[in-house]
């Protein structure tokens, strides 16, 4: 399944290659992506048939070149795919990298997560930035409780933000949405001159206690 690649860069350019910060946009469909499992309408049947017509899950990568370090924005269920194109943009090897940021526990945002357990990665202390009822939710139900035991992850809060670096703070948002399971959040990432918005999911803007327009008021670009 092809993922949607667009760049934008928090400053310039040197020699054509990124200097700074900068966002990549690794999926825009929904939970289960496209095509999804059950669907017979005409754009599904096309992209079972050319996987290049499908659509990989809402997730966004953030690339810091002078460090190589990169985090995910939601763990997807096309996250191998989408660690891979990341992994490709630095020459530190995919067990580096530097950490995990989840909006909910709905399956298009957290079950990737799978793939840093002893079957696959086998990863140590990944950190993965969480709100306090989705950590418990990962902490009491297997199989990512195993996760945490093993420490493959670990959990930390992202709330109210996360200084990544002295040019990155990560801000969780919290909207309202279907929170069986745990919280939602959206993000905002800012780095050395702009910043960037990640909301994948809200039921109701005007359910919100705070007014979109003045959320879009403090960033540049808004996914």
């Amino acid at each position: 399944m092809q993922s949607i690649f667009l760049i934008l860069l928090f400053v310039g350019l040197a020699y054509g290659a990124p200097v700074a910060p900068y966002i990549v946009v690794l999926g825009v469909a929904q939970d289960a992506g496209h095509p999804q499992a059950g669907c017979n309408a005409t754009h599904c049947r096309v992209a079972f048939e050319d996987p290049s017509a499908g659509h990989s899950v809402s997730s966004l990568g953030l690339m810091d070149p002078s460090s190589g370090a990169y985090w995910v924005f939601d763990a997807s269920p096309d996250f191998p795919t989408q660690l891979h194109t990341l992994s490709k943009r630095t020459d530190r090897p995919t067990s580096s990298l530097a950490g995990i940021f989840l909006t909910q526990a709905h399956i298009g945002h957290y079950t990737g997560l799978m793939h840093l357990g002893r079957e696959v990665i086998g990863s140590s202390k990944v950190p993965v930035y969480a709100m306090p009822r989705m950590q418990d939710f990962l902490r009491t139900n297997g199989p990512w409780s195993q996760l945490v035991r093993l420490q493959n992850i670990t959990l930390l809060s992202c709330h109210p933000d996360v200084q990544l670096t002295p040019s990155l703070r990560v801000e969780a948002l919290v909207v309202p949405h279907r929170d069986e399971f745990s919280e939602t959040v959206g993000y905002r990432v800012t780095g050395p001159q702009r910043s960037v918005l990640y909301l994948p999911d809200i039921d109701k803007w005007e359910r919100w206690d705070t007014a979109i327009e003045d959320v879009l008021k403090t960033v540049d670009i808004a996914y």
